[in-house]
């Protein structure tokens, strides 16, 4: 038996990145999926086809999670569509880089309202349907970024190391009714963000990973695997970093 078969699982930003990562292993392992994006349309729609044609049922919705309304709107019709949520991977986030003095208000909201704020919503939409079941599994995407900060990121770094806070406290409040939340903090992950950078800002990177590679994104998605799966049932309020040993 696969160690998804049976669950439903809500992954947000879906269509790039890590989120397409978890999502493609997570039908891999039996889940039936939902997932969202915003902007990215045409990836949304492509995955959605793709995915289905494994077997299963897989869903996408075109969804802004920083919206309060909006989030309950997407858990009511996840709900609908599926009968269950059994897990939720909060992946959405944005990057607006830049060196404190010279980043604007509006790029420290925005991120901070995507990257944090998106958490809450989805987070406390789906808190009711959980508790009645007793059961589910809240997986929170933060960075090693949280952890350690990183020049030019002030605004990433605080969205991602609040995400911590907000693991361990949803993990006290709702553990009582059988409901896990946890955190996986990714290190240099290959994505379409990362390929942008130059040789000297590659080299630099994986002068600061012990195993000298750079992860993919199939790396965080088995350990979203781990966590939503009947493996970890005795594992809530972590913080699981999966950089390649960057920080110790």
């Amino acid at each position: 038996m696969k160690l998804l078969e049976g669950k439903v699982a809500l992954i947000t930003g879906a269509s790039r990145g890590i989120g397409n990562s978890i999502a493609r292993e997570f039908v891999q392992q039996g889940a039936q999926v939902a997932f969202t994006f915003l902007s990215s349309v045409e990836k949304g729609q492509a995955l959605e086809k793709e995915l289905s044609e494994a077997g299963n049922k897989v869903k996408g919705y075109r969804s802004d999670a920083s919206d309060f309304e909006a989030a309950q709107q997407l858990i009511n019709d996840v709900i609908t569509d599926f009968g269950k949520i059994d897990i939720v991977i909060n992946n959405a986030g944005i990057t607006r880089d830049n060196l404190l003095m010279r980043m604007s208000e509006q790029d420290w909201d925005d991120v901070l309202r995507i990257n944090l704020k998106s958490i809450f919503n989805l987070t406390k939409a789906v808190t009711r349907p959980m508790l009645k079941a007793r059961a589910g599994s809240i997986i929170n995407i933060t960075s090693v970024v949280g952890l350690m900060g990183n020049a030019g990121q002030a605004n990433y770094a605080a969205s991602k190391a609040g995400i911590l806070g907000f693991t361990k406290s949803v993990a006290k409040e709702l553990g009582s009714r059988g409901v896990r939340c946890n955190a996986v903090a990714p290190g240099f992950i290959e994505t379409e963000m990362t390929g942008e950078l130059n040789e000297d800002q590659l080299k630099d990177w994986l002068s600061n990973i012990p195993l000298k590679r750079a992860g993919k994104g199939t790396d965080i998605a088995n350990a979203c695997v781990f966590l939503a799966s009947d493996l970890s049932t005795y594992v809530t309020g972590q913080t699981l970093t999966v950089d390649g040993g960057m920080v110790m």
